[in-house]
């Protein structure tokens, strides 16, 4: 016996267990409880699934098939379900880049993630974001030669021209209830460490902007500073970690208002000044 149908589609999901949290939110008030999901599903346990949805326990791949099917998943819906599945729960970087790279491979995912197969658009040029950004803005004008003059440093009528084109080709810029471009409240972001060409220059164009910045922006407008730090391996990652979590935060803080009148850079950049001493040879 399926589940039937889920309303849910699950390839605009990241998180399986968010897909069946809220699959089962959906179904809940028509009478569906976690044993008769597991029954559909063959397993034997009635709180097993609902030990999954809350990140104690994790699905083999066997599993993970048969829930699908009790879903009512099937072609590139199930397929997609049990990739994502194997994406989530492994702790293994190879295994995982291969189940991202089948589940980029589904037509539909790709269909329905076009921003992120985009995003090497959105970055080619440092100015797009900000673009997006002052678009925020109660005075922002979607005029081409208003915004190449107000960027630091200005860029060309055309250039402007061609940014408004492309974030409303990537539907982050769209009219607003009186017909003035605003930005989407879609948030754009890349693998913590992303790949694309595109996204390395972007990030090298902004820290060519830093460095500009240093001797063309006044000292209280702008904050640049460093530190050097002596960490071991598990240091690091937690180092890693924090930044991202700084970056999140900041998000959230600096994000709700939108009431801005100037938009603002902020980089993290961390890397090694030495070689991991702990492997070097004693004779060196």
């Amino acid at each position: 016996m399926r589940l039937g149908n889920s309303p849910r589609d699950v390839i605009a999901y990241d998180d399986y267990r968010a897909y069946l949290r809220d699959v089962y939110t959906d179904r809940k008030h028509r009478g569906l409880s976690h044993r008769a999901l597991a029954r559909r599903a063959g397993l034997s346990s009635p709180s097993f699934l609902k030990a999954v949805m809350d990140g104690q326990r994790n699905l083999a791949p066997p599993t993970a098939k048969r829930v699908a099917a009790a879903l009512g998943l099937s072609g590139d819906a199930a397929e997609y379900f049990s990739w994502l599945v194997v994406s989530n729960q492994t702790t293994d970087a190879a295994e995982r880049r291969s189940a991202l790279g089948n589940l980029r491979r589904l037509r539909r995912y790709q269909d329905v993630h076009a921003l992120r197969e985009a995003t090497d658009a959105y970055h080619r040029h440092w100015y797009l974001p900000a673009i997006r950004e002052l678009s925020w803005t109660s005075r922002f004008r979607a005029d081409p030669q208003w915004i190449a003059r107000v960027l630091t440093p200005s860029i060309q009528v055309q250039e402007a021209r061609q940014a408004l084109a492309t974030l409303q080709q990537l539907k982050l810029l769209r009219p607003d209830a009186a017909g003035v471009l605003r930005a989407t409240s879609q948030h754009v972001g890349t693998e913590l460490e992303p790949n694309s060409d595109q996204v390395a220059a972007f990030h090298r164009a902004m820290i060519a902007r830093a460095t500009e910045a240093i001797s063309s922006v006044p000292r209280p407008q702008r904050d640049i500073s460093s530190i050097t730090l002596s960490v071991d391996t598990t240091g690091l990652a937690g180092l890693k970690r924090r930044l991202q979590e700084v970056r999140r935060e900041l998000l959230d803080e600096f994000d709700a208002g939108r009431s801005g009148s100037q938009i603002l850079q902020v980089n993290f950049q961390l890397f090694p000044l030495s070689e991991d001493i702990n492997g070097e040879s004693e004779d060196l």
